[in-house]
This record gives C-alpha cells, sequence and structure tokens, in this order.
C-alpha cells in the first residue's frame, strides 16, 4: 500500500532540486506531482493531473455506490411489479443494480472533475503565496526513509501530512 506524503516548498528552484532526489531515490516519476497557482510555470516537474486535483475518484465512488443501491431499488421495483406475466421477475435486479452503479459512478464523476480536490483545501493559501505543493507517493516502508530524506536535504521543505494515497494508474 502506498501513503501519500504533502511537502510545501518555498520556489521553483528548490521543487526541481527535490524532484532530482526523489527520481536518485528511485521514485518513479509517476508516484511525483506538483501543484502550484495557475499561473505559475512548473517547468521541468511532473505536474499533478485531474486525479491530484479534482474531486472526480471521490465523485466516482460515491456515485457508484449510491448508483448501484438505487439500480437495486429499481430493480426490485421493476420485480414486484411485473411488464411480463405475474411472477417476480428477480433477474432485473441483476442487471439493474450494475447498470445504476456505472450510470451513478459516470454521473458522480463528471460532477466531480469540476469540484477542486477537497483534500487539498487546506493548501489553497499558501499556493496563492507562490508555494509549491509536492504530492509524492511512496510504500508505506519508505514514508520515513523518505521523509529523512527531505527534511536532511531539504530544510526549506515543511511536512504537511500523510495519507493512504489513491492508486495510480500506468
Amino acid at each position: 500500500m502506498r501513503r501519500r506524503m504533502y511537502f510545501l516548498l518555498p520556489d521553483l528552484a528548490s521543487a526541481q532540486r527535490t524532484m532530482s532526489d526523489l527520481l536518485l531515490a528511485r521514485i518513479e516519476e509517476r508516484h511525483i506531482h506538483f501543484m502550484a497557482r495557475d499561473e505559475m510555470d512548473l517547468e521541468g516537474l511532473h505536474e499533478a493531473n485531474l486525479l491530484q486535483t479534482s474531486d472526480i475518484v471521490h465523485g466516482a465512488e460515491a456515485g457508484l455506490v449510491i448508483g448501484g443501491f438505487c439500480g437495486l431499488a429499481v430493480g426490485a421495483v421493476a420485480a414486484f411489479f411485473p411488464i411480463v406475466g405475474t411472477h417476480p421477475q428477480w433477474e432485473l435486479m441483476i442487471v439493474t443494480a450494475p447498470l445504476g452503479a456505472l450510470f451513478g459512478a459516470w454521473v458522480s464523476s463528471m460532477i466531480g472533475v469540476s469540484v477542486p480536490n477537497s483534500r487539498l483545501k487546506a493548501f489553497r493559501e499558501p499556493l496563492e503565496r507562490g508555494m509549491i505543493l509536492l504530492m509524492v507517493d511512496v510504500r508505506e516502508r519508505r514514508v520515513e526513509e523518505i521523509r529523512e530524506m527531505l527534511k536532511e536535504h531539504h530544510p526549506e521543505a515543511h511536512m504537511e501530512g500523510i495519507e493512504a494515497a489513491i492508486p495510480a494508474f500506468p
């Protein structure tokens, strides 16, 4: 399991040096994400994408559950009030529950893509002041090693927290 570590960096030069050190520590680039205010150029850095900056994942998860329950309910109603025949058609629930889950996940992810990531709310003010947010996903056994390495080589990097990482897509 991976953990996401958050660090605030003061400027682009510090972020570039930190990226180099993380790559030398054998952290793959796809697990390193930088975020700054919109007008800041993050030249040479792996910028955060929609998975990190929006609530698309949270939206899809919520939509999957809610849509699944709604599909199950629609299937149950349809089973009790059959269109064809007089006996309940329980097979409808097997079809409507996954369809409802998929539809709910799709609709909710479309909404979530336009909503800023709620986990990053605490970083809005530092980002507006010109700081750069580093999100690095590391294996649980390497968290302490990476924390110590950044503390030693980059005292300007302020650690802001650790949480379970969202699975990365290759």
